[in-house]
């Protein structure tokens, strides 16, 4: 075990949280008060990367000082498996049928994981402390994710009203001209 991982770890799940809660005083539309976003959130959110079966792999993968190939390959089944336990990840709703015709489908991401799933994402703009790079990121992977056109719909409705929301508050008190 790394101290150095779990402490990514703490620091990844606390900026997830950060996002969260930006969401909830500065757009508080987005809250659906039905759901209890914060359990899904900020206390559960990524709790299975404490599964040593996620653990190890990731910390031998990311803090560790060889990558061999059991190495990339242990950290991928551990990817695979936290992706599948995690719906906050949009790979977790792409259904890969064994039936050639049937296909990829693409399964409708419920809300409360678009919204995780979201400041998931953002939790990287908030360690570096520009709270603009999550647009930049989903511009450039956007044409590699995979989301039913309803769920991408949402994303970039929730994406533009943070944009919004974040030129509103930086924006340049006028003088009282």
């Amino acid at each position: 075990m790394s101290l150095d991982y779990d402490i990514y770890l703490r620091e990844h799940k606390n900026n997830v949280a950060k996002g969260f809660y930006w969401i909830r005083e500065h757009l508080p539309n987005l809250i659906n008060s039905d759901v209890n976003y914060e359990c899904y959130i900020c206390e559960m959110h990524d709790s299975s990367k404490n599964d040593m079966d996620e653990y190890k792999p990731y910390d031998d993968y990311f803090y560790g000082n060889n990558k061999s190939s059991a190495v990339v390959n242990a950290f991928r089944v551990a990817w695979l498996n936290h992706i599948h336990r995690n719906p906050h990840h949009w790979q977790h709703w792409v259904l890969n049928n064994d039936e050639p015709k049937e296909g990829e489908i693409l399964i409708e991401i419920p809300y409360h994981y678009i919204l995780e799933m979201i400041c998931d994402w953002w939790s990287f703009s908030w360690k570096t402390g520009n709270l603009y790079e999550i647009f930049n990121w989903y511009d450039a992977h956007k044409d590699y994710i995979k989301m039913h056109p309803k769920s991408r719909k949402k994303v970039e409705t929730i994406l533009s009203d943070i944009k919004t929301k974040l030129d509103e508050l930086n924006k340049p008190e006028k003088s009282g001209l």
